[in-house]
């Protein structure tokens, strides 16, 4: 077979099994908060997909895991366009992580990102679809939410402050494992 043919099947097979594992990984996790959000390592895979090969593969990837997720877990939410920005759409923006490919210096900097980004897609849905399940005022900490985007944000950072942390220092430990394994393909 030629080498051409050969690479994308191997980036097709190994972005199968780390879907496969993010999957697996699903089981290992804490809720937080009524209305969902857990902290995990389900990113830990993606972001290792969308480093070795670049965006495309780790946001396909991410797309399909998020969807695998949302029909597996038992994906809630408010109709179609929230499953598909809480699940599908905020898994697939983990693989912008992908935009520094195989540069070790940035492995750090681009799991920040991809973390980010998935942190936006659920800010938006927070904003636009589950703002009617924000109360007229909810008192935390000393601080009242009454606002649709003030409560978006710090919903969704009490489970994404944590999986940012775990993601970027576990994807800091792997950055040589990486290194070694990105020179042998």
């Amino acid at each position: 077979m030629k080498e051409n043919v050969k690479k994308p099947i191997y980036k097709l097979c190994e972005s199968a099994m780390m879907i496969a594992l993010a999957t697996a990984l699903c089981a290992i996790e804490i809720q937080v908060g009524v209305l969902g959000g857990s902290i995990d390592f389900v990113m830990i895979p993606l972001f290792i997909i969308a480093f070795r090969h670049g965006v495309a593969y780790g946001v396909g990837s991410g797309l399909v895991f998020g969807l695998i997720k949302c029909l597996i877990g038992g994906g809630i939410g408010y109709g179609l366009p929230s499953i598909l920005l809480d699940y599908v759409l905020a898994y697939g923006a983990v693989g912008l992580a992908g935009l520094f490919k195989r540069k070790n210096w940035a492995i750090e900097v681009s799991t920040f990102i991809g973390c980010l980004a998935r942190f936006a897609i659920h800010f938006i849905s927070g904003i636009t679809i589950y703002m009617i399940t924000v109360p007229t005022e909810v008192e935390s900490i000393g601080v009242t939410f009454a606002n649709p985007v003030i409560f978006s944000i710090v919903y969704n950072a009490i489970y994404m402050l944590p999986n940012t942390v775990i993601a970027v220092v576990v994807m800091a430990l792997l950055r040589y494992p990486l290194k070694k394994l990105n020179q042998k393909f």
